[in-house]
This record gives C-alpha cells, sequence and structure tokens, in this order.
C-alpha cells in the first residue's frame, strides 16, 4: 500500500527546531520538496523524540498542527520493526535508542512512503527497500 507524502524523521525535525548550524539548511529543504508530492507524516515515536525542545505540550501540538500530519504506526509496521531490530541485535547492534528509529522507518516503509532522515545507515540496512531521502 502506498500513500503520498514522506515520514519526517526525528532527527530532521530536531534539525529546524534548533536551528542547527549543520543541518537545518538541508532539512529544511528536504521538506519542502517533499511537501510537493503530499503531506509530511510524523507518527508518537517522531513527537516523543522532539517533545523535550518544547516547554508545553500545547505549543508541540500548535507547531505541529501546522505543518505535519500525525498517523499511528501501522501494526505490520511495528512487526516489521521489531524483526529488524532483533537482527541489528544478532548482528552485534547496540541497543540504545534503536527500536524508536525501526519503528520510524518501517512506518515509511510499510505505507510505501520516503523517509526523510539524516541517519539512513540502520534503515538501509536493516529495512531494505525502503526509501530514503538522506544527505
Amino acid at each position: 500500500m502506498s500513500a503520498p507524502g514522506a515520514v519526517v524523521d526525528s532527527s530532521v525535525l530536531l534539525d529546524v527546531f534548533t536551528e542547527d548550524p549543520r543541518s537545518a539548511e538541508w532539512s529544511e529543504r528536504a521538506m519542502a520538496e517533499a511537501l510537493a508530492s503530499g503531506p509530511l507524516i510524523v507518527n508518537a515515536v517522531i513527537l516523543a523524540e522532539v517533545a523535550p525542545r518544547f516547554s508545553r505540550f500545547e505549543d508541540l501540538e500548535t507547531t505541529v498542527a501546522s505543518a505535519f500530519v500525525v498517523e499511528q504506526i501501522p501494526v505490520a509496521a511495528t512487526f516489521l520493526a521489531g524483526h529488524a531490530h532483533t537482527s541489528y541485535r544478532r548482528a552485534g547492534g547496540a541497543r540504545a535508542q534503536i527500536l524508536p528509529e525501526f519503528l520510524i522507518g518501517a512506518h515509511a516503509a510499510v505505507t510505501g512512503r520516503p523517509l526523510i532522515t539524516r541517519d539512513p545507515k540502520r534503515i538501509a540496512t536493516y529495512l531494505p527497500g525502503a526509501q530514503l531521502i538522506a544527505p
């Protein structure tokens, strides 16, 4: 099942929210280009990862509502993410912060959308066929 738009990884949102001098320009451009083909998608995992940049929930909610569509992670994506994470761990990968990355990547893969990310290596390795927009 393919859907229009692109899933935006939290790393890309954080670039913009923090005005990262190294990556904000690329991240803004990648989101603007993707927006031409459909909505920018975020999910609960992405929101959880960017939430600390906001002091109030209402500020996060307003920012997200103005530019993004919030979707639930499809159940099939959670299955895929769990298997990707297991493969990663069996290959000797470290535990820290990886399952959220696979949940985000699998959401994009299962819905047939590209993932805008600055951290494509593990997604490309453990979710082959995922379409990535990366520097």
